[in-house]
């Protein structure tokens, strides 16, 4: 079926747009009225789904937070046109219109939808919560101009756990993308080598959140830095060396002790699946696996073998926070 996407601001839409709304939010869901419409509607661009006979069948809306996040809301199909594609389809419109604007996509998801938003590459980051009476857990998409090259050729692109295939990086900032996206799921462990800790990667407000969300989890949580060297880290500040020293039983950070054999490639793993592999220490070249427990049970091997013969960094622990 071919589906149409026509986008309105909220002063233009058509009634079609309330309507559906009202429909299934309102008088299927039970919404109060108070809480489907809000403030936001006058800020959204909304999206109108027809059929080919130009019968509206599903809405949605898109808004963004300092144009640097988009937000994905009140999408809704009518019951008649449901299980024929057309949410998914709207759905993968508006990742294909925030592929180049927005660095990440969010939305909030009731908990039977989690699947569907999965399979267009979105994954949660919270815990379950009530909104209007129905459970709810936020989802993101951390790289969305990626995810939508997966959509339509991969299971859960970018689903750590979920997605088998190979997701290859030649810039910096395709590997930027693919790095939040394999951390920012993880839900126990980061162990990350490198030579260094590079400001350009890995001292970025995003990145150091991701961090810090992971290490504040919960008493199990455990992060690794292990690296060749500390000079540029005690020559200037690096907000990861001010987030372990805040959080010393949860954050460590060792140096490689090139006595011992060290690997010759840096890398990142994620909890037992995910991985961000470079062929080089000075390249932004290599591959990222959202789903590879083999390749990651033998790099944390490699990763802890280099571990156990590494040691502290005695100048950060004397730097003042």
């Amino acid at each position: 079926m071919s589906i149409r996407f026509r986008k309105y601001s909220w002063q233009l839409a058509p009634a079609f747009i309330r309507d559906i709304r009202q429909q299934v939010f309102i008088e299927e869901q039970k919404v109060p009225p108070e809480l489907e419409w809000d403030e936001t509607d006058e800020i959204a661009d909304h999206y109108l789904a027809v059929l080919p006979d130009n019968t509206p069948a599903g809405v949605a809306r898109l808004f963004s937070t300092l144009e640097e996040t988009g937000h994905i809301g009140r999408m809704a199909i009518l019951p008649q046109y449901r299980g024929q594609g057309i949410g998914e389809a709207l759905l993968r419109h508006l990742i294909a219109e925030s592929a180049d604007r927005f660095a990440e996509l969010r939305l909030s998801a009731q908990e039977h939808a989690i699947p569907f938003y999965q399979r267009s590459g979105f994954h949660v980051c919270s815990g379950v919560y009530d909104d209007a009476g129905i459970p709810h857990f936020d989802m993101r998409s951390l790289a969305p101009g990626l995810a939508a090259e997966g959509l339509g050729s991969r299971d859960r692109p970018m689903i750590l756990g979920s997605d088998t295939d190979s997701w290859l990086f030649d810039t910096e900032a395709r590997l930027l993308g693919l790095m939040d996206s394999v951390v920012g799921q993880a839900g126990q462990r980061i162990w990350l080598y490198d030579r260094l800790l590079e400001h350009d990667l890995y001292d970025r407000h995003r990145f150091r959140e991701l961090i810090s969300a992971l290490a504040r989890r919960h008493r199990l949580s455990e992060v690794r830095l292990l690296i060749h060297d500390d000079k540029p880290l005690v020559k200037r500040r690096h907000t990861l060396v001010e987030l372990m020293r805040r959080l010393p039983s949860r954050m460590e950070l060792r140096l490689v002790n090139e006595d011992y054999p060290v690997e010759d490639q840096p890398f990142i793993i994620a909890d037992r699946e995910g991985v961000v592999y470079r062929h080089d220490f000075y390249k932004p070249e290599g591959f990222a696996k959202f789903s590879d427990g083999g390749r990651v049970k033998l790099l944390s091997e490699n990763f802890q073998r280099m571990w156990d013969a590494a040691r502290p960094s005695l100048e950060l622990r004397e730097l003042p926070l």
